[in-house]
């Protein structure tokens, strides 16, 4: 029962995170790699255990009085499984290194340039080819090669986007490379894989492929300032709260001449995307609301102050704050 439940698991089809159904050049290398290797280190277990369980059954003492004969060695044997081995490895070697040399190297042709900063507990995202500044979800045009230049804030954080480019890590200081490109447009879940602080799990982030066309139409939406909501407006009174509190500290909006903090994300088009805080909730008004009365108690250690305790906010202000945000598009 316990085989057959870990056969079934292993069936499972379909998972976001799954590096063995790669949907890129990258990661397709990758996924190559491991097969090769996987098949030899099951032939040599098989060939291994195979003749443990011959040695085991046809030299099995069988009866009280039977004494293995005593042998002292056999120099052909030795010679062979010494040379074997290393023959095998040496094969192994061949292709790994081929391989990591390769997916190392910059690809040829137009590479787009993003840069991937890791903060605890949400990436910061910039294209500075493009001048454009975002945060947790990445997007790419298809068919074209991406180069994500990795670095820290603050710890050690590793970016992974299993189906499209296996994983790297962002060290402070420091500024690491890994390439990627998706052939096919969709959306690629990704996360952190190296243990920082009490949100590690909530730090993930989205790779969002899109055609040419509508890669360039969001970048030219990006490009501008965030929209003046209307005098009078429940979005306008949201705007002054939000340009007289705190919040201008930490964050930048493009058009709110104090709102130009680097603490937290860049909020110019926060309604363009998806999600927010790491990732882990949709952007709807719900989660909002949620996230500005307290932010630590929805996602534990998130350095943005409670609204309602540390800010001092109403709830008729977090309501006009919300409306504000949500026009940011």
């Amino acid at each position: 029962m316990v085989i057959l439940g870990l056969l079934l698991a292993a069936c499972t089809g379909q998972l976001p995170y799954n590096s063995l159904d790669p949907a890129g050049p990258v990661a397709q290398k990758q996924a190559d790699l491991y097969w090769l290797v996987f098949w030899i280190a099951a032939g040599v277990f098989v060939l291994v255990e195979g003749l443990l369980v011959y040695a085991m059954i046809r030299f099995r003492r069988r009866s009280a009085d039977d004494t293995p004969r005593q042998i002292h060695g056999n120099t052909r044997l030795e010679i062979m499984w010494t040379i074997l081995p290393a023959l095998l490895l040496a094969g192994v070697a061949v292709p790994t290194v081929g391989t990591i040399f390769d997916l190392a190297s910059r690809p040829e042709g137009d590479v787009l340039e993003v840069n991937v900063t890791g903060h605890q507990w949400w990436w910061e995202v910039e294209y500075p080819d493009l001048g454009l500044l975002t945060a947790n979800e990445i997007h790419v045009p298809t068919d074209r090669p991406v180069a994500l230049n990795l670095t820290s804030r603050d710890v050690i954080h590793s970016f992974s986007v299993p189906r499209l480019a296996g994983k790297q890590d962002l060290i402070p200081g420091r500024t690491n490379i890994i390439y990627l490109e998706a052939p096919e447009a969709g959306m690629y879940l990704g996360l952190c894989k190296e243990y920082c602080g009490l949100s590690h799990a909530n730090m993930r982030f989205r790779v969002i492929a899109q055609e040419p066309t509508e890669f360039d139409e969001w970048v030219e939406a990006q490009r501008e300032e965030a929209a003046v909501p209307p005098s009078g407006s429940l979005e306008a009174e949201g705007l002054e709260y939000f340009s007289t509190g705190q919040c201008i500290g930490c964050h930048t909006v493009r058009g709110v001449d104090a709102a130009v903090g680097r603490v937290g994300p860049d909020l110019t088009h926060l309604a363009a995307r998806d999600t927010f805080a790491g990732a882990i909730f949709d952007l709807n008004e719900e989660n909002l609301t949620r996230w500005l009365e307290d932010a630590p108690a929805v996602k534990p250690g998130a350095k943005m102050p409670s609204g309602l305790r540390d800010m001092g906010l109403t709830e008729d202000q977090i309501e006009a704050m919300v409306a504000y945000l949500l026009s940011l598009e």
